[in-house]
């Protein structure tokens, strides 16, 4: 696990970002405000440090796609609690056919990966941004290790955004997963990255 800044001012408000799988910043282009943004991303393993959280009074974390997994299993292991807990296109079971992806699915997506085949995930996640590049090999790990860590326990997450034409973690999938938890859904006419220029964070947090 990786941490870098998207943005850094003198606010004391923190919004802390678990990215998706190989896509880096680009389905947060052009978002704005935020304050401080620190963007989390490389899943491998979730113990890597991250800059001193003490300094801010407020932390909002997003969590896009895999990254919802990903930021439940650390908030469970450092049983640190933000101020605000979003979930976007993603669920607590990444590696499940009725409330994720496929495990064989992913399996086929490392084996197979290549420059070609990532340009038409990026596309089919509807990533509108120039595509991230790939390093094959750490994204294959990346993948296997989302697998074998599995679902992640539930913790608490105060809204969760699903895309009604996400072609990467099913629409069916992510309303079966959160189907006890309909309060806090909020659903976005978009494909998997259902971000778009000139939107704030604020929107996403609220």
């Amino acid at each position: 696990m990786i941490s870098r800044w998207l943005a850094q001012s003198d606010e004391s408000t923190l919004t802390l970002v678990f990215g998706g799988w190989a896509l880096g910043a680009a389905p947060f282009h052009g978002l704005t405000g935020g304050g401080n943004v620190l963007l989390v991303e490389n899943y491998t393993s979730l113990d890597g440090p991250l800059p001193d959280l003490d300094q801010f009074d407020r932390i909002d974390l997003l969590a896009f796609s895999f990254g919802v997994a990903s930021a439940a299993h650390w908030l469970t292991h450092t049983k640190f609690r933000p101020d605000r807990l979003v979930a976007v296109s993603g669920t607590l079971h990444p590696a499940c056919t009725e409330r994720g992806i496929a495990p064989e699915m992913i399996r086929a997506t490392a084996d197979q990966l290549s420059s070609v085949n990532f340009a038409k995930f990026c596309r089919r996640a509807g990533l509108s941004a120039e595509f991230p590049g790939l390093d094959i090999q750490h994204a294959q790990k990346e993948l296997h290790a989302v697998i074998q860590r599995g679902s992640a326990p539930d913790p608490g997450f105060d809204r969760v955004w699903i895309p009604a034409r996400d072609r990467v973690i099913p629409t069916k999938s992510q309303e079966a997963a959160w189907a006890s938890a309909s309060d806090m859904i909020k659903r976005v006419a978009g494909p998997h990255v259902p971000f778009r220029p000139g939107q704030s964070w604020e929107e996403w947090l609220s």
